[in-house]
């Protein structure tokens, strides 16, 4: 099942299948140093074996509807992810996840490729609320709902088990009519 979503020109997701493995760890061991520090699958990722289990996993989440998940590709290259975790359909919910190269930190790529997730899981998809969980300290990955509008709901505290240490995570939330009134 192929799915595309132009970004803008140059920029597009492409629903990840087992043919990116190869480019999709490559990224990850690109930036493995700073991925580890927010990411508990990094360390559990040895090759890309191990990342085509993962798109497998990811598959079958999409193919039974409960979500996509896409790779960034910038100019025909892949730098990133970004998709969701299993849509709670009873409550048309969901929490979405992301990571992109070092290299085009700081460019809003990310911001727009989840604005673009965010479009499709509510006009497509017919969600009602969309979260976000980002390390307190991670002030990168906080600042994408942010500036997208979510709003900061509170702290789960020691939440994520990460390289041997707790890390607290900010949940930030986003409804249907508020990302309808923000278009």
């Amino acid at each position: 099942m192929s799915m595309r979503r132009v970004v803008e020109p140059g920029l597009e997701l492409r629903l990840l299948t087992s043919g990116d493995a190869e480019a999709a760890f490559a990224a990850t061991e690109r930036n493995r140093t700073y991925l580890r520090q927010w990411l508990p699958w990094v360390d559990r990722t040895h090759s890309a074996f191990d990342i085509r289990e993962f798109i497998a996993r990811i598959t079958e989440q999409h193919e039974a509807n409960l979500g996509p998940n896409f790779g960034i590709w910038l100019q025909d290259q892949f730098v990133g992810s970004v998709g969701s975790h299993p849509i709670d359909w009873n409550n048309r919910h969901c929490s979405i996840g992301y990571w992109i190269d070092a290299a085009c930190q700081g460019r809003g790529i990310m911001t727009r490729c989840c604005a673009n997730l965010l479009d499709y899981l509510f006009d497509d998809a017919g969600l009602h609320r969309i979260t976000i969980q980002c390390g307190t300290g991670n002030h990168k990955s906080c600042a994408i709902p942010e500036r997208l509008g979510f709003t900061r709901e509170g702290v789960m505290r020691d939440a994520d088990w990460v390289n041997d240490r707790w890390v607290d995570l900010v949940v930030w939330c986003m409804l249907d009519r508020d990302w309808f009134k923000s278009r």
